[in-house]
């Protein structure tokens, strides 16, 4: 799933994506909506676009795996991450914390308002500038807009009907 740009790492914002996000789509629909891993690239893709930076998006179902690839973006423009399992995870906090960039999580569900109260308690997000949830795919697009905002010292606008629109 990894797609790589022809810029440096450190160049670009970082989408990393944990366990069992593969399964997009299908994965229990009426928590996490239908859009695929894919159309959630393709949207993350199109907001770098806007701002004319370079993305790498990647999923990894290894803790190990998202650990080195915390490793690898730790001085990118940005990193938006999606640790999904990997939320309650020391040494996925630990990593992030070694970054010198924005990070902003991104959980498609409120983790806030789940039945099981234990996901509420994301210890990564101990690590992250911000933290999106709840919003559904578009959570995504919104963190890249203020990743990629936040890279160039820009604030981001976001208008009805245009979400992650760059400032202008």
């Amino acid at each position: 799933m990894e797609r790589l740009s022809d810029a440096p790492a450190a160049h670009g914002i970082h989408v990393l994506n944990g366990p069992n996000l593969d399964l997009l789509g299908t994965r229990e629909p009426a928590i996490y909506g239908t859009d695929t891993l894919a159309d959630i690239e393709r949207a993350c893709r199109d907001v770098c676009d806007r701002f004319d930076l370079p993305m790498r998006f990647s999923q990894t179902n290894c803790e190990g795996d998202l650990i080195g690839r915390i490793h690898a973006a730790r001085d990118a423009a940005g990193i938006v991450i999606n640790p999904a399992g990997c939320s309650y995870s020391v040494p996925v906090l630990d990593a992030l914390k070694l970054c010198r960039t924005v990070i902003v999580e991104v959980h498609i569900s409120n983790i806030h308002a789940r039945a099981e109260s234990w996901r509420a308690d994301s210890l990564t997000a101990g690590a992250a500038d911000g933290v999106i949830c709840g919003l559904g795919s578009d959570g995504y697009r919104l963190a890249v807009a203020l990743a990629c905002a936040r890279q160039r010292g820009e604030s981001v606008r976001f208008a009805r009907g245009a979400v992650a629109d760059r400032p202008g």
